[in-house]
């Protein structure tokens, strides 16, 4: 299967990370996410329906950040993943979570993980 559904750059506030400052003070993670499904349907119909609705995983990954707390960013990766794949069922699902602010005592862009995962692995 190469159809992919992608969001990228997603910017959310939340309190992920290892130190006590990171968990209490909001800072920026960005966030990608690619859903591996057949469009062929979507595609054929023009029904959204068949197909998954971008604003709903929108909203997930929104809520996922801004409302746990995970001391790393591993964690927060599968949580989205776990979600993404239990309510809208795609084949496969890529989260990329960068995280632009972390201090490492040097100039970077940013840190971060990428994670597949796919329905009933």
């Amino acid at each position: 299967m190469t159809d992919r559904i992608r969001i990228e750059g997603m910017v959310f506030e939340g309190t992920h990370g290892v130190h006590e400052h990171e968990r209490t003070q909001r800072q920026p993670f960005e966030v990608d996410v690619e859903l591996v499904l057949d469009l062929g349907p979507a595609g054929t119909t023009d029904d959204l329906a068949r197909t998954i609705d971008y604003s709903a995983v929108f909203a997930t990954c929104r809520r996922v950040v801004e409302t746990t707390s995970f001391r790393l960013i591993e964690a927060l990766a599968q949580r989205i993943a776990d979600e993404i794949l239990a309510t809208y069922h795609p084949d496969e699902v890529t989260v990329r979570i960068r995280k632009p602010a972390v201090d490492l005592g040097g100039t970077f862009r940013a840190v971060g993980v990428e994670i597949v995962r796919r329905r009933g692995a």
